[in-house]
């Protein structure tokens, strides 16, 4: 087997080390060898360049391409699976080997792209987000009208559920569908219509069920929470990771640490919403005032859950921001409190630790393969995705 040698850079490891000059070997999929002065049959020459791991976005929604309300009724139903064709080739380009698609992504996108019909990053899928009636997840409108977002097929079970047993079918359904995360809204949103994201959702029997089901499947739970009241109750009943956090109190970051939650931010999710309204989009005005409303607020929570040593992992919510715009994210994260290694830790070791992926996030030997050659200096993150000069998967270039 051949040896691709990356000579005369410099590797971030995504390890918590410095980086430093060094070599990388791989063969076939897998890194081999890191160091000074190794050898190979081929060489790519890193020099002025940075050798970092593939980067993570753990949650994105690769279905939808920046707020289009209008758009979506009117677009045909199967134009979503050629637009998330485009938005997978878009992620990859600014260095995202992999992502967690948190709604909208059927098994056919996933198996899309691992059998190579279409390149893109990694995907792990929930499919569907569980929500209560009246929650972030229900398309009632006031006219009476439903109007999903991502409209309900054979491979995308509805997600709307109140008790119990409703719950704990539901989740039975997208295991069953090929889920490999369960997705719930324990609180109301921004984008969705009639609920308020500072109101907790789910009773706790209704999220602990869940939670059982989805651990007995072997599968973790994500939990859309802005409240404070809807971040506790799923911190309690042992959901994986935090999505947004935005309504964070200091009993909540307790948890969080206590439990070792993770905090997947989308810091960029609530100014995209500003954006797409002031460049036309049918937005309504109730939507655009929870924007408003929430992006102060988040930002405070971020920083005192990084103050405080809750575990955070970059993610975007990117679908609600057009795709390609993903490492924006990246100077919030330093705004925050995070340093630019801290933030890149994040899209890559903390990322693949909260996905379950142990042979991705750090250049080390027995590692997948999955690397970005980019341009001038890492601590610079505002340009990062302008510096990306190469993406390989697997030990290919893509």
């Amino acid at each position: 087997m051949r040896r691709l040698l990356f000579t005369n850079g410099t590797v971030f490891d995504g390890t918590g080390a410095p980086p430093a000059p060094a070599d990388v070997v791989v063969e076939g999929d897998r890194i081999v060898a890191v160091g000074i002065g190794l050898d190979g049959d081929d060489a790519v020459d890193c020099t002025g360049r940075t050798i970092l791991p593939g980067l993570i976005d753990s949650h994105v929604h690769l279905m939808i391409d920046g707020l289009d309300p209008l758009g979506w009724l009117h677009d045909p139903f199967s134009l979503q699976f050629y637009r998330a064709a485009t938005s997978m080739r878009k992620t990859l380009d600014v260095g995202i080997t992999t992502v967690r698609d948190a709604g909208g992504a059927d098994l056919g996108v996933r198996e899309a792209q691992r059998r190579g019909l279409v390149k893109g990053p990694r995907v792990q899928i929930a499919i569907s987000m569980l929500s209560q009636t009246g929650g972030h997840g229900d398309p009632w409108a006031a006219s009476g009208c439903h109007v999903p977002i991502f409209v309900p097929h054979p491979g995308r079970p509805a997600g709307v559920v109140d008790g119990t047993d409703e719950a704990r079918r539901k989740v039975r359904e997208l295991v069953r569908a090929g889920a490999d995360v369960i997705k719930i809204a324990t609180s109301g949103g921004v984008v969705s219509a009639r609920d308020d994201p500072r109101h907790g959702h789910f009773r706790d029997a209704e999220v602990a069920v869940i939670v059982e089901e989805a651990t007995s499947a072997g599968i973790p739970v994500m939990a859309h929470a802005a409240a404070t009241d809807g971040i506790k109750t799923a911190v309690r009943a042992g959901v994986r990771s935090i999505e947004h956090g935005i309504f964070l109190d200091d009993e909540a970051v307790e948890l969080m640490v206590e439990n070792k939650a993770w905090l997947v931010p989308t810091l960029i999710a609530p100014h995209g919403v500003v954006r797409a309204a002031e460049a036309g989009a049918a937005i309504s005005e109730h939507v655009l005032e929870k924007a408003h409303l929430v992006i102060r607020a988040h930002r405070e929570s971020v920083r005192r859950a990084i103050e405080a040593g809750v575990r955070i992992a970059f993610g975007t919510d990117t679908g609600v921001t057009p795709h390609g715009r993903n490492l924006d994210e990246l100077a919030l994260l330093v705004e925050c409190g995070l340093t630019p290694a801290q933030a890149l830790r994040a899209a890559t070791r903390e990322a693949a630790q909260l996905l379950g992926t142990t042979d991705l996030g750090t250049v080390e030997p027995g590692k997948i393969a999955d690397l970005v050659l980019v341009d001038g200096d890492l601590s610079e993150v505002d340009t990062l995705a302008e510096r990306v000069r190469a993406v390989y998967q697997g030990g290919v270039e893509v």
